[in-house]
């Protein structure tokens, strides 16, 4: 088995694991959290939990602090469902790909409806 399968797999248990945790969270400051990803250290000493959020920037800035205050909590419930010779450290991170994927969304569709004209032109 390779190492890429086994991070792999180390990964998405983790992020399942940090899901379920989070999702319990009785923090009025945390919205509407979706664990993205977990990219975890070789190692395993360190994890950067990568996570979308719906509301506007300030909502998500109170989410950020929230998580990153709830960090060793999160950290500590992930130690009771998962069985690791290392329990990494959690960092989360806000994961942008998803406001940037729906942002290239909302472009292709205003040019649709716009027929691919470029309204720049002037024309």
């Amino acid at each position: 088995m390779s190492r890429g399968s086994r991070m792999r797999r180390v990964n998405e248990m983790l992020r399942e694991a940090v899901a379920e945790e989070v999702r319990v969270l009785k923090d009025p400051r945390i919205g509407f959290v979706t664990v993205t990803a977990v990219d975890t250290a070789p190692d395993l000493r360190a994890a950067v939990v990568y996570y979308s959020v719906l509301g506007d920037p300030e909502e998500q800035e109170a989410t950020a602090e929230a998580l990153a205050h709830a960090a060793p909590h999160v950290q500590q419930g992930v130690g009771r469902r998962v069985r690791l010779k290392y329990l990494p450290k959690l960092q989360f991170s806000h994961d942008e790909a998803l406001e940037a994927g729906q942002r290239i969304n909302e472009l292709l569709h205003e040019l649709e409806e716009t027929g691919g004209q470029d309204d720049r032109t002037g024309d």
